[in-house]
Protein backbone atom coordinates (compact mmCIF):
# COMPACT_ATOMS: atom_id res chain seq x y z
CA UNK A 1 0.00 0.00 0.00
CA UNK A 2 1.05 3.63 -0.44
CA UNK A 3 0.51 6.73 1.67
CA UNK A 4 -0.36 10.12 0.22
CA UNK A 5 2.68 12.05 1.43
CA UNK A 6 2.17 15.39 -0.31
CA UNK A 7 0.22 17.41 -2.82
CA UNK A 8 2.79 19.22 -4.94
CA UNK A 9 2.41 22.55 -6.74
CA UNK A 10 4.78 23.57 -9.52
CA UNK A 11 5.57 27.24 -8.92
CA UNK A 12 7.80 30.01 -10.27
CA UNK A 13 7.95 31.35 -6.68
CA UNK A 14 7.77 28.44 -4.23
CA UNK A 15 8.51 30.56 -1.15
CA UNK A 16 5.82 33.09 -2.08
CA UNK A 17 3.24 30.39 -2.80
CA UNK A 18 4.02 28.64 0.48
CA UNK A 19 3.66 31.95 2.31
CA UNK A 20 0.19 32.46 0.81
CA UNK A 21 -1.14 29.00 1.68
CA UNK A 22 0.46 28.96 5.13
CA UNK A 23 -1.28 32.25 5.85
CA UNK A 24 -4.64 31.10 4.50
CA UNK A 25 -4.70 27.55 5.88
CA UNK A 26 -2.83 28.26 9.11
CA UNK A 27 -0.30 25.50 8.39
CA UNK A 28 3.35 25.50 9.43
CA UNK A 29 6.12 26.20 6.95
CA UNK A 30 8.96 23.71 6.58
CA UNK A 31 12.17 23.37 4.59
CA UNK A 32 12.13 21.44 1.34
CA UNK A 33 15.20 20.82 -0.86
CA UNK A 34 13.15 21.43 -4.01
CA UNK A 35 11.35 24.58 -2.87
CA UNK A 36 9.14 25.05 0.18
CA UNK A 37 6.71 22.89 2.13
CA UNK A 38 3.80 23.17 4.54
CA UNK A 39 2.84 20.72 7.27
CA UNK A 40 -0.79 20.53 8.42
CA UNK A 41 -2.00 21.76 11.79
CA UNK A 42 -5.30 19.87 11.43
CA UNK A 43 -6.33 16.32 10.50
CA UNK A 44 -5.13 16.64 6.89
CA UNK A 45 -2.84 13.67 6.52
CA UNK A 46 -0.50 15.04 3.86
CA UNK A 47 1.86 17.97 3.29
CA UNK A 48 1.79 20.64 0.61
CA UNK A 49 5.02 21.02 -1.36
CA UNK A 50 5.75 24.04 -3.56
CA UNK A 51 8.35 23.02 -6.15
CA UNK A 52 10.40 25.34 -8.33
CA UNK A 53 9.28 25.28 -11.97
CA UNK A 54 9.42 27.64 -14.95
CA UNK A 55 6.59 25.89 -16.79
CA UNK A 56 3.78 28.36 -17.60
CA UNK A 57 0.20 27.78 -16.49
CA UNK A 58 -1.82 26.74 -19.53
CA UNK A 59 -5.43 26.33 -18.40
CA UNK A 60 -7.53 25.57 -15.34
CA UNK A 61 -5.79 23.14 -13.01
CA UNK A 62 -6.97 19.56 -12.77
CA UNK A 63 -7.14 19.93 -8.95
CA UNK A 64 -8.41 22.83 -6.87
CA UNK A 65 -9.12 23.36 -3.18
CA UNK A 66 -12.65 23.76 -1.80
CA UNK A 67 -12.47 25.70 1.46
CA UNK A 68 -15.42 25.48 3.84
CA UNK A 69 -17.17 28.16 5.89
CA UNK A 70 -18.97 27.98 9.22
CA UNK A 71 -21.01 31.14 8.57
CA UNK A 72 -21.49 33.93 6.05
CA UNK A 73 -19.10 36.04 8.11
CA UNK A 74 -16.49 33.27 8.04
CA UNK A 75 -16.73 33.06 4.24
CA UNK A 76 -16.25 36.83 3.98
CA UNK A 77 -13.27 36.68 6.34
CA UNK A 78 -11.63 33.91 4.31
CA UNK A 79 -12.08 35.85 1.08
CA UNK A 80 -10.71 39.01 2.67
CA UNK A 81 -7.73 37.11 4.08
CA UNK A 82 -6.99 35.57 0.67
CA UNK A 83 -7.04 39.02 -0.95
CA UNK A 84 -4.80 40.41 1.78
CA UNK A 85 -2.26 37.62 1.15
CA UNK A 86 -2.14 38.25 -2.60
CA UNK A 87 -5.04 36.21 -3.96
CA UNK A 88 -7.67 37.55 -6.34
CA UNK A 89 -11.19 36.93 -7.59
CA UNK A 90 -11.45 35.18 -10.96
CA UNK A 91 -14.26 34.44 -13.41
CA UNK A 92 -14.37 30.90 -14.78
CA UNK A 93 -17.98 31.18 -15.90
CA UNK A 94 -19.56 30.66 -12.48
CA UNK A 95 -22.17 33.39 -13.09
CA UNK A 96 -23.35 36.25 -10.89
CA UNK A 97 -25.64 34.06 -8.76
CA UNK A 98 -22.88 31.71 -7.54
CA UNK A 99 -22.81 31.48 -3.75
CA UNK A 100 -19.20 30.29 -3.69
CA UNK A 101 -16.28 32.65 -4.23
CA UNK A 102 -13.96 31.58 -7.04
CA UNK A 103 -10.43 32.80 -6.44
CA UNK A 104 -6.82 32.29 -7.47
CA UNK A 105 -3.64 32.27 -5.42
CA UNK A 106 -0.65 34.44 -6.46
CA UNK A 107 0.39 31.83 -9.05
CA UNK A 108 -3.09 31.74 -10.61
CA UNK A 109 -4.08 28.37 -9.08
CA UNK A 110 -7.85 28.26 -8.70
CA UNK A 111 -9.65 27.60 -5.41
CA UNK A 112 -13.17 28.05 -4.08
CA UNK A 113 -14.46 29.43 -0.79
CA UNK A 114 -17.77 27.69 -0.21
CA UNK A 115 -20.74 29.15 1.68
CA UNK A 116 -21.81 27.76 5.03
CA UNK A 117 -24.14 24.76 5.06
CA UNK A 118 -22.40 22.51 2.53
CA UNK A 119 -23.74 19.12 3.61
CA UNK A 120 -21.33 17.07 1.49
CA UNK A 121 -18.35 18.52 3.39
CA UNK A 122 -20.14 18.97 6.72
CA UNK A 123 -17.75 16.72 8.66
CA UNK A 124 -14.60 18.00 6.93
CA UNK A 125 -12.30 20.73 8.13
CA UNK A 126 -11.46 24.11 6.59
CA UNK A 127 -9.69 22.39 3.69
CA UNK A 128 -12.82 20.49 2.78
CA UNK A 129 -11.90 18.88 -0.52
CA UNK A 130 -9.40 18.45 -3.29
CA UNK A 131 -11.84 18.80 -6.17
CA UNK A 132 -10.48 17.09 -9.28
CA UNK A 133 -11.43 16.92 -12.92
CA UNK A 134 -11.48 13.21 -13.66
CA UNK A 135 -13.32 10.08 -14.64
CA UNK A 136 -15.11 7.52 -12.51
CA UNK A 137 -12.33 5.06 -13.34
CA UNK A 138 -9.67 7.34 -11.88
CA UNK A 139 -11.68 7.66 -8.68
CA UNK A 140 -11.74 3.87 -8.41
CA UNK A 141 -8.00 3.76 -9.11
CA UNK A 142 -7.11 6.18 -6.32
CA UNK A 143 -9.42 4.45 -3.87
CA UNK A 144 -7.48 1.22 -4.39
CA UNK A 145 -4.06 2.91 -4.66
CA UNK A 146 -4.40 4.68 -1.31
CA UNK A 147 -6.72 2.22 0.44
CA UNK A 148 -9.24 5.02 1.01
CA UNK A 149 -12.91 4.02 0.81
CA UNK A 150 -15.31 5.51 -1.68
CA UNK A 151 -17.61 7.93 0.13
CA UNK A 152 -19.51 8.94 -3.02
CA UNK A 153 -20.17 7.06 -6.27
CA UNK A 154 -23.10 8.40 -8.24
CA UNK A 155 -23.69 9.51 -11.83
CA UNK A 156 -19.99 8.84 -12.58
CA UNK A 157 -18.95 11.28 -9.84
CA UNK A 158 -16.72 9.77 -7.15
CA UNK A 159 -15.11 10.80 -3.88
CA UNK A 160 -12.74 9.13 -1.45
CA UNK A 161 -11.56 10.03 2.04
CA UNK A 162 -8.88 8.75 4.36
CA UNK A 163 -10.22 6.59 7.21
CA UNK A 164 -8.36 9.02 9.49
CA UNK A 165 -10.32 12.06 8.29
CA UNK A 166 -9.04 15.09 6.44
CA UNK A 167 -10.35 16.47 3.16
CA UNK A 168 -12.28 14.47 0.61
CA UNK A 169 -10.79 13.94 -2.84
CA UNK A 170 -13.50 14.22 -5.48
CA UNK A 171 -13.73 13.62 -9.23
CA UNK A 172 -16.48 15.28 -11.24
CA UNK A 173 -16.89 12.69 -13.98
CA UNK A 174 -17.36 13.40 -17.69
CA UNK A 175 -16.72 15.47 -19.63
CA UNK A 176 -13.06 15.48 -18.58
CA UNK A 177 -11.09 18.43 -19.93
CA UNK A 178 -8.30 17.56 -22.38
CA UNK A 179 -4.86 17.43 -20.83
CA UNK A 180 -2.57 20.28 -21.97
CA UNK A 181 0.93 19.27 -20.97
CA UNK A 182 2.15 18.38 -17.50
CA UNK A 183 -0.24 19.12 -14.63
CA UNK A 184 0.82 21.88 -12.21
CA UNK A 185 -0.38 19.80 -9.25
CA UNK A 186 0.48 16.18 -8.56
CA UNK A 187 0.49 13.65 -5.73
CA UNK A 188 3.64 12.29 -4.06
CA UNK A 189 3.20 8.78 -2.66
CA UNK A 190 5.36 7.04 -0.08
CA UNK A 191 5.44 3.22 -0.08
CA UNK A 192 4.42 1.58 3.19
CA UNK A 193 6.65 -1.41 2.43
CA UNK A 194 8.91 -2.57 -0.38
CA UNK A 195 8.95 0.17 -3.08
CA UNK A 196 9.36 -2.33 -5.91
CA UNK A 197 6.35 -4.33 -4.76
CA UNK A 198 4.32 -1.13 -4.44
CA UNK A 199 5.32 -0.07 -7.95
CA UNK A 200 4.19 -3.43 -9.31
CA UNK A 201 0.86 -3.08 -7.46
CA UNK A 202 0.21 0.40 -8.84
CA UNK A 203 1.03 -0.76 -12.38
CA UNK A 204 -1.37 -3.68 -11.95
CA UNK A 205 -4.08 -1.23 -10.87
CA UNK A 206 -3.71 0.73 -14.11
CA UNK A 207 -0.86 3.18 -13.58
CA UNK A 208 1.74 3.64 -16.31
CA UNK A 209 5.38 4.73 -16.19
CA UNK A 210 6.30 8.18 -17.49
CA UNK A 211 9.51 9.82 -18.61
CA UNK A 212 9.28 13.59 -18.15
CA UNK A 213 13.03 14.06 -18.27
CA UNK A 214 13.48 13.36 -14.57
CA UNK A 215 16.78 11.52 -15.06
CA UNK A 216 18.30 9.48 -12.24
CA UNK A 217 16.15 10.32 -9.22
CA UNK A 218 14.97 8.52 -6.11
CA UNK A 219 11.35 8.37 -7.21
CA UNK A 220 9.38 6.88 -10.09
CA UNK A 221 7.12 9.08 -12.21
CA UNK A 222 3.79 7.45 -13.05
CA UNK A 223 0.44 8.41 -14.53
CA UNK A 224 -3.01 7.40 -13.32
CA UNK A 225 -5.61 6.05 -15.80
CA UNK A 226 -6.55 9.63 -16.82
CA UNK A 227 -2.91 10.45 -17.57
CA UNK A 228 -2.31 12.60 -14.47
CA UNK A 229 1.28 12.48 -13.24
CA UNK A 230 2.18 11.31 -9.74
CA UNK A 231 5.39 10.23 -8.04
CA UNK A 232 6.23 7.16 -5.99
CA UNK A 233 9.20 7.65 -3.70
CA UNK A 234 11.76 4.86 -3.53
CA UNK A 235 12.03 5.15 0.26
Amino acid sequence: MATLDALCFDSPDPAGLARFWAGLLGWDRADDPAGAALTPTDDTGFRIRCLASDEPKRDQNQIHFDLTSSSAEHQEQTVARALELGGRHIDIGQGPDAEHAVMADPDGNEFCVLPAGNRFLADCGFLGALACDGSQAVGYFWSKALGWPLVWDQDEETAIRSPHGGPKVTWGGPPVAPKLGKNRLHFDLAPDGDPRAELDRLLALGATRLDIGQGDVDWTVLADPDGNEFCLRHR
